[in-house]
């Protein structure tokens, strides 16, 4: 059966200070080209936490300190946006033309609506940006800028991460994939966007890229769902004795599941797959990790979050 497969790939996936930005890309994407040679749609979706710190540091240094609106946090998730798309497009057009698969790869760049109601702007925790002593700190805070102390390294801003309404390139999207072309799409959550008075304007936020990515999945009518992450599992009393490795949930069980997991880890991405599958039976979601999924590249290895334990066939593996 062929599938619209929607794939969300951590910003620490694709590239470190050990890693190439282009050599993660080509490993990132060797498995989702066989996705692609089997004929499924593919829709991708990236963080960029790492690549927009270091945008955010170029351009954040002492002599920049009191010009820091040079480069706004809207234009560092644009320009992430860009050039990640531009190292993934080539590598897996490399890949495909090894393979010997014509497909054409697009990169959107991407903005979200949001509310300028929700409550995410009245508490801002969201760290983005270069570190600040103390001092620093304080003229920016009279500047207007959000500071807060960051586990003793220093100060950064922080901003608010607000949920997303609406992606504004969806029928851009949408059509695309009609024609069968591979999409890069709201990387690092998508530019965070307001209307005012019929005129679009960019927020200082961060959107979660993972509720991005299960909105993008719905809107574009994706069955399934793949958040790659740093473990191959879920895991009950994960870092304990006790822990134990996750195969299967349902949407009812994970939500039960909900306070085993730690807000800035792998609740978001439990929150977004069952976002995801909703009400809908036909709904899955593999959260693994990306070696496991480059190792197996049909999804037995990980945690599937179902809509219903019928996709799963008679030895006890979702149907892919």
């Amino acid at each position: 059966m062929k599938r619209k497969i929607l794939v969300s790939l951590g910003g620490n996936a694709l590239g470190t200070k050990e890693i190439t930005l282009r050599k993660m890309a080509d490993e990132v994407c060797e498995p989702l080209v066989e996705w692609i040679k089997a004929g499924h749609s593919l829709v991708l979706c990236h963080g960029n936490g790492p690549q927009v710190g270091a945008l955010q540091n170029a351009f954040g240094t002492k002599k920049h300190i009191n010009q820091l609106e040079s480069i706004e946090l809207a234009d560092s998730v644009a320009m992430t946006q860009g050039y990640m798309g531009y190292q993934l497009e080539n590598a897996i057009n490399t890949i495909m033309k090894r393979e010997n698969v014509e497909k054409s790869v697009a990169t959107l760049v991407t903005r979200v609506i949001v509310d300028p109601n929700d409550p995410g702007f009245q508490n801002p925790t969201k760290p983005v940006g270069p570190f600040f002593t103390k001092e620093e700190a304080e003229d920016l805070e009279k500047a207007g800028k959000n500071m807060k102390e960051d586990a003793g390294r220093g100060y950064r801003e922080v901003v608010a991460s607000p949920i997303p309404l609406e992606i504004i390139e969806t029928p851009a999207i949408q059509a695309l994939l009609k024609d069968e072309i591979v999409v890069i799409a709201g990387g690092g959550g998508g530019i965070p966007i307001m209307r005012e008075d019929g005129v679009y304007k960019s927020v200082p936020a961060v959107i979660d890229k993972d509720h991005v990515s299960a909105k993008l999945a719905e809107d574009t009518g994706c069955d399934t769902m793949v958040i790659l992450t740093g473990v191959d599992y879920i895991c009950k009393n994960f870092g304990t004795p006790e822990q134990e490795e996750i195969r299967f949930l349902t949407k009812e069980t994970a939500e039960e599941l909900m306070g085993e997991f730690a807000e800035g880890s792998m609740l978001p991405k439990v929150k977004a797959a069952v976002n995801f599958v909703g009400t809908n039976k036909n709904r899955r979601c593999l959260i693994t990790s990306l070696q496991a999924l480059a190792k197996d590249p049909s999804g037995n290895t990980g945690t599937w979050i179902m809509g219903s334990k019928e996709l799963l066939n008679e030895k006890g593996r979702v149907i892919f």
